[in-house]
């Protein structure tokens, strides 16, 4: 800048320089990131652990909580993006046991091959999502409010149809059916990584963030997706198709919950009827650690990713030192405030940059 130049013009012009051009440094740019405040803690929450517990930092204890980690981080991501498009998902949760359930019984029960049962889930799962969609853009109802009537009724169906059909609340066997072993390797398997075995559910949550990130960062789905979540209709007014996003983001969810739902029924060959419950709160937290405002409009895949990984740590971290396992649900209560305090100050920087 030449002397006498006034700071946010162009060199020897006087005129106001773009914004959309003006340089940022570094540590602003680092700052301004939804997520920074998820890899500080991930760092500190690694750190508190396996300086306690050798177990915790060796190959086999990182396998150890990755694997909590890629289930949840899964569901996290897709959670994350409906959350920056302005909505919830309540339903997500008990999703994932009805798409296991769904995978298990017409396996074992009708004879469907393991592919077919897992197609018909995901049938079933996508028109959940759309239907949760639909309601929220066509009533305009609170999509907490939608998407709880559907947690409700999915709850009622897992429990009543998996009774009337096996006598009990679970239905097994899975391991005999057909095509149960390439649908298991694919999804349920392990790979062996010098000479550790981690879970392949951990590569389908790197591929799911790494998706979600691009999808985000560098299409026009993304731009849409922001858009609609921090202010619907100032984008409907530029053209944004606000319902059509709407819903494609509960599919998102619903299809995520299919993935996972699918994972566990495979891993462990049987599913309960009230698999799920309760576990869309922590998909919720996940993604608010993760930088995810509870307004819409802000956050990020990675960040919701990253706080996955920080659960993960957290609840397998308690077990290595030995502690009692209901703490765990302390450190949620505790990182969810932290999360939301950090984000609101985050958020404010972040205007206060663009200004």
């Amino acid at each position: 800048m030449s002397p006498g130049t006034a700071p946010g013009t162009a060199p020897g012009t006087g005129v106001a320089a773009d914004e959309r051009i003006a340089r940022v440094g570094l540590a602003r740019r680092l700052l301004i990131r939804p997520e920074l405040g998820a890899v500080v803690g991930a760092v500190l929450v690694f750190a508190f652990f396996a300086a306690q517990s050798p177990v915790f930092r060796s190959p086999a204890g990182v396998a150890n909580w990755l694997d909590p980690a890629a289930t949840l981080g899964i569901m996290a991501v897709a959670v994350a993006l409906l959350m920056i498009g302005g909505e919830f998902d309540l339903s997500a949760g008990v999703l994932t046991g009805t798409s296991g359930l769904i995978l298990v019984t017409l396996a074992t029960r009708f004879g469907l091959n393991v592919w077919l049962a897992m197609l018909a889930g995901l049938a079933v799962a996508l028109a959940v999502g759309f239907v949760n969609g639909l309601i929220v853009t066509r009533t305009r109802l609170p999509s907490f409010i939608v998407t709880l009537g559907t947690f409700l009724m999915l709850q009622g169906v897992n429990l009543g149809v998996t009774k009337a059909i096996t006598g009990t609340v679970q239905v097994g066997g899975l391991r005999r059916a057909d095509g149960y072993d390439g649908a298991s390797t694919l999804l349920a398997g392990t790979i062996d990584v010098g000479g550790t075995s981690f879970r392949v559910a951990i590569l389908w949550w790197l591929l799911v963030t790494a998706v979600a990130t691009w999808v985000l960062m560098r299409s026009r789905a993304g731009n849409w997706i922001f858009a609609v979540g921090g202010d619907e209709r100032a984008a409907r007014a530029v053209g944004v198709p606000a319902a059509r996003t709407k819903i494609a983001l509960f599919m998102t969810t619903a299809f995520a919950a299919w993935l996972v739902g699918s994972i566990l029924a495979l891993r462990y060959t049987s599913v309960q009827a009230n698999i799920g419950i309760g576990q869309e709160f922590i998909y919720i937290i996940a993604a608010v650690i993760g930088g995810c405002l509870l307004t819409g409009g802000y956050g990020s895949a990675v960040g919701a990713a990253i706080g996955a990984v920080i659960f993960g740590m957290a609840d397998k971290g308690i077990v290595f030192l030995g502690w009692d396992a209901d703490w765990f649900k302390f450190f949620l209560g505790a990182m969810l405030l932290l999360a939301t305090l950090a984000n609101r100050l985050v958020r404010r920087y972040a205007e206060e940059v663009r200004r």
